[in-house]
């Protein structure tokens, strides 16, 4: 790997690229105007290319100069994101948290509100994912994944028990009054998931003789939900996902038969000594919310 230059030649020319002037980025970074400059010199001569034109007028870039500086800004913007993160996660009331994104659209986003009205004093940095297998976000002290519940072990709190169903848009659902009328819609799913169609439609009683046509399938509920919302065909869901919309009248079930999802959401969380308190407070609101919801007939 090639050696890397000292940052604090770096953080001069990206001060004096922004500038154009060696006495600004001098004042800028608490330096001499001599000082700038010579880190500068040292800095071409590492890199063998001239980043300045020192014109009579002031400094212009070259080629060269222009081609590196968009590569140190995002060099020093990652550093000082990275560092923002890394403070904030010793500070009790900063909560990093990593939810599957179908869950924190549908579920969690409505409720926000009112945790965010309980503890005001609780700053909330949230990144999605779609599946427990993806990277982790390191930053991240608590997940919210879907699974089956061997990845997360004894770690992991399961907080739903939901079942599976089609859901479609009430001008499709007009036209479904049986299995066939059902078949003939475009089917929607996620790859991946333990159960799909055939699972459904082999448990019903009536379908178990039925044959599944072509899926169309999607990464995440939040897209195949918007595609059964548009009229498009009809998705499969679960409460979790989907109560909100079928509370509102955005979506309906075509059919009242369900079977019960083998997958569930896990909330992977510190506990003891290791918890902070936006942690805390957090894991109290979401075990309290989901038990009033779980309890809630579907």
């Amino acid at each position: 790997m090639a050696r890397l230059p000292p940052l604090n030649w770096l953080r001069a020319f990206e001060a004096s690229a922004r500038a154009l002037s060696f006495t600004s980025a001098a004042e800028e970074l608490n330096m001499t105007q001599s000082a700038v400059s010579q880190q500068i010199k040292s800095l071409e001569s590492a890199l063998g290319r001239s980043l300045f034109l020192r014109r009579a007028r002031g400094l212009e870039l070259t080629d060269e100069g222009r081609g590196y500086l968009p590569t140190v800004q995002a060099a020093f913007a990652m550093l000082e994101e990275g560092t923002t993160v890394l403070q904030g996660r010793n500070d009790p009331d900063v909560l990093e948290l990593q939810v599957n994104l179908s869950f924190a659209l549908f579920w969690l986003t409505p409720r926000l509100g009112q945790f965010m009205e309980e503890n005001p004093s609780v700053q909330l940095n949230l990144a999605t994912s779609v599946w427990s297998e993806e990277r982790p976000n390191h930053a991240a002290s608590m997940q919210i994944v879907f699974g089956l519940g061997k990845k997360e072990g004894i770690a992991g709190k399961r907080l739903t028990r939901d079942t599976l169903f089609p859901v479609c848009s009430p001008k499709l659902a007009r036209q479904i009054k049986s299995l066939d009328d059902l078949l003939a819609q475009r089917l929607f799913d996620l790859p991946g998931t333990a159960q799909s169609w055939g699972a459904w439609l082999k448990a019903h009683p009536q379908g178990h003789s039925l044959e599944v046509p072509a899926v169309h399938r999607a990464s995440t509920w939040a897209l195949s939900l918007e595609w059964a919302q548009r009229d498009l065909g009809v998705a499969l869901a679960h409460e979790t996902i989907v109560n909100d919309l079928l509370a509102s009248g955005q979506l309906v079930r075509p059919f009242a038969f369900s079977i019960p999802l083998k997958e569930s959401y896990y909330l992977i969380a510190p506990e003891g000594m290791r918890t902070r308190h936006a942690s805390k407070v957090f894991k109290d609101w979401l075990l309290r919310e989901m038990a009033v919801f779980q309890s809630v007939p579907g």
